[in-house]
């Protein structure tokens, strides 16, 4: 597995947070879009309407006295999702993967009992996660199953995928896969490795954690560099579809891939972060000029999958 220093990153386009701010985020997103993709509620609607799967709505919490009904819902099911509707950052989410008499079972093996759970709706309706602390809204959603082939590399956590959307066009991706040190969760920051993949086949490149490159995962063991994402052509065009959902021109796409129902959106960011490209072993920037210096830009979701996968394949 190659790697490529930061310093040569530089030479070759890296995109650093001051031009990425003000060359893409401020000149490509307008700011009335982004109350859609900071709120995953409005997401789900608007992203259905485009053709964009996303996991199956349980129930919607509003209003402290909805929270009696929780319960009941929950009866008869094996594992869900809470989640604040203007969280960020994964701040707030619960995932439940089973029950054990009268307790449910968080995806980190602890149990929770009911009440605990209907207090942690309390605090999400509160605000208590959401940008800037203003009240939110709860969503509780189908669990995520994710794709035996995907799930073994990771440590508890289900894996994403993230893309960067340029104008339409999926530029750069990598896989998250959550390890103990973070807690489970897909997040580099905390912990979680980043694999670079290649836009043009849904392969392995890179791999990193802490920004530092490694070959294995830090937990399971296992090597990082043969994994391949099934049905990686649809998981761009669903990406790419997401330009014509939000509007906004430089988004990151978060999909997860689930045994039973396939690739699914998990959530849009705004302000995607840059260590995509330490994963990839390459900048953005040279991707994302060949985007702006197009002549004739690709008016299907398909098309603008198709081209990525050609011009930046193995780049």
């Amino acid at each position: 597995m190659d790697w490529i220093s930061p310093r040569r990153l530089n030479r070759l386009g890296m995109l650093n947070m001051n031009r990425r701010n003000v060359d893409y985020i401020a000149r490509y997103n307008e700011r009335s879009s982004y109350p859609l993709v900071d709120n995953k509620l409005k997401t789900k609607l608007a992203v259905a309407e485009y053709g964009v799967t996303t996991p199956r709505l349980l129930q919607v919490v509003r209003q402290q006295h909805e929270i009696s009904h929780f319960r009941e819902m929950a009866e008869g099911l094996g594992g869900f999702a809470i989640k604040p509707a203007k969280g960020s950052g994964g701040k707030g989410i619960t995932v439940i993967t089973g029950r054990d008499d009268d307790y449910y079972i968080k995806a980190s093996g602890t149990r929770i009992a009911a009440p605990d759970l209907e207090r942690h709706l309390t605090n999400i309706l509160a605000g208590l996660y959401s940008l800037a602390g203003s009240p939110d809204v709860a969503i509780v959603e189908n669990l995520v199953e994710s794709a035996p082939s995907l799930a073994k590399f990771s440590y508890q956590g289900v894996p994403d995928i993230r893309i960067v959307v340029f104008q339409g066009y999926p530029v750069m991706a990598m896989l998250r896969l959550a390890t103990k040190d973070s807690d489970g969760k897909a997040n580099l920051h905390q912990g979680a490795v980043g694999v670079g993949l290649d836009i043009g086949t849904g392969r392995s490149l890179n791999a990193v954690q802490f920004n530092r490159p490694i070959t294995l995962h830090p937990d399971t063991g296992l090597a990082l560099e043969n994994i391949d994402i099934e049905a990686w052509e649809d998981m761009l065009e669903m990406a790419a579809r997401c330009y014509e959902a939000t509007g906004l021109g430089y988004m990151g796409v978060d999909l997860v891939v689930d045994a039973n129902e396939g690739p699914l959106l998990l959530e849009l960011n705004a302000r995607p972060g840059l260590a995509i490209q330490m994963a990839n072993g390459r900048g953005l920037l040279p991707r994302l000029r060949n985007i702006e210096s197009l002549k004739r830009p690709h008016f299907t979701p398909r098309e603008r999958a198709n081209y990525v996968m050609d011009a930046f394949g193995a780049l």
